[in-house]
């Protein structure tokens, strides 16, 4: 394996889709053109230290593109809680379009205490779940690898985080978060009850299970479906539709989980896993304990993907308005996420690669925001750490592919 996929080990693969709309003009493929490349990008800084992380991730995205011909045009438009403060809605229309029209989005993090008590549909994370919706993204990659330069910033021992490597395929717009019915109302006792509908079509299982066996078989041919079909009957179909895929699947090593095992597991034994698949709200919790195995969740990127149109690339981390406008945030979920969306998003793996090989140069040398600093390292805030990826990226030529 390159040094260059230590951080992101999954190549790009086409997406099985037998119906892609017309009006998208670009599957998610690699693309091979001779003419000069320039792509639209739609930056999404929203709050906290959302702002800080894109503007980094930004200048880096532009100098990997120079080094390798490529132009982008950035537009910059509002969302979550700025967009509230700024419209009065989480996702104003004009922003949706924009991202839809666009040819990547790149979102830094939404949400704060300033707007915790706002009613549900004026909530900034209310508008993340209105961009993945209006995108069409279904399908969350989000690797956790523990690399060698940060293994002591892990919260497990040594030896059970060294050599972490897996990804967690989370589907994305189904599930209990977009089920209904739901809501509020009475019961026949007069009690007052909030209800939500955990509910999946086969379609929706189908294709969310394909991407998870084509990421196995460019990893190490390992899947694993966490689900609840002791007690849950939308777990017991979702098992029923991931075997029945997995015929198509041959090569890939197929086993299932229950996710309240698949919790414990991660945390004793994470080596075992390889690829993991599973619903919304699972994946929306398995796949941040598995980012704290990694020491840090500054550290890690994602990927939404569907089957046309842009995709949605985003750190895992939230907005931490804690230190926010302190410079201490740790920008290389993002610049790593700006890695994804040139590999996935525009099929440009030489400059996505370039970025890969920066972000482990920076490491290497010794440079550590807080949140991932060991004694006889150098600590940098977020401003110092771009900078240095960038000196790094200027000095790097790529892997070969």
């Amino acid at each position: 394996m390159a040094a260059s996929m230590q951080l992101i080990k999954l190549r790009p693969f086409r997406l099985h889709s037998t119906s892609v709309p017309k009006h998208h003009s670009r599957p998610l493929v690699i693309r091979c053109s001779a003419t000069p490349k320039s792509y639209n990008i739609t930056l999404l800084p929203g709050d906290g230290i959302g702002p800080e992380v894109i503007s980094v991730a930004k200048n880096v995205l532009n100098l990997a593109g120079s080094l390798e011909g490529i132009e982008f045009k950035f537009k910059e438009m509002p969302m979550g809680g700025a967009a509230l403060d700024l419209t009065g809605v989480p996702l104003p229309e004009e922003t949706l379009t924009t991202a839809q029209q666009s040819d990547a989005v790149l979102l830094g993090a939404i949400g704060g205490y300033k707007w915790d008590n706002n009613e549900k549909h004026l909530k900034p994370e209310t508008g993340l779940l209105q961009l993945r919706e209006g995108l069409k993204v279904f399908a969350n990659l989000r690797p956790a690898s523990v690399l060698p330069q940060l293994v002591d910033a892990s919260t497990l021992k040594k030896e059970v985080a060294e050599g972490v490597d897996l990804m967690v395929v989370r589907e994305l717009t189904g599930g209990i978060y977009f089920g209904k019915p739901r809501g509020f109302g009475t019961n026949e006792n007069g009690e007052e009850i909030g209800f939500n509908t955990e509910v999946y079509a086969s379609y929706e299982i189908d294709r969310i299970a394909r991407i998870a066996f084509e990421t196995a078989r460019k990893r190490n041919g390992k899947l694993c479906s966490v689900d609840k079909a002791n007690v849950l009957e939308a777990s017991m179909f979702w098992r029923k539709r991931v075997i029945a895929i997995a015929a198509e699947y041959p090569d890939v090593e197929l086993t299932h989980m229950y996710v309240d095992n698949a919790a414990m597991q991660l945390v004793r034994n994470p080596k075992q896993f390889d690829t993991i698949v599973t619903n919304n709200i699972f994946g929306d919790i398995l796949s941040d304990e598995a980012s704290m195995i990694t020491g840090s969740i500054g550290m890690l990127p994602s990927a939404s993907l569907g089957e046309s149109g842009p995709g949605l690339f985003e750190p895992i981390h939230g907005s931490a308005p804690d230190i926010a406008g302190q410079d201490k945030a740790n920008p290389l979920a993002t610049i790593l996420s700006a890695a994804m969306l040139l590999k996935y998003g525009l099929g440009e793996v030489k400059a996505a690669e370039r970025i890969e090989l920066a972000v482990l140069d920076t490491l290497n040398k010794g440079f550590r925001t807080g949140d991932i600093y060991s004694v006889g390292n150098k600590l940098v805030g977020c401003k110092e750490m771009g900078e240095e990826v960038l000196k790094s990226v200027d000095t790097k030529t790529h892997a070969s592919v």
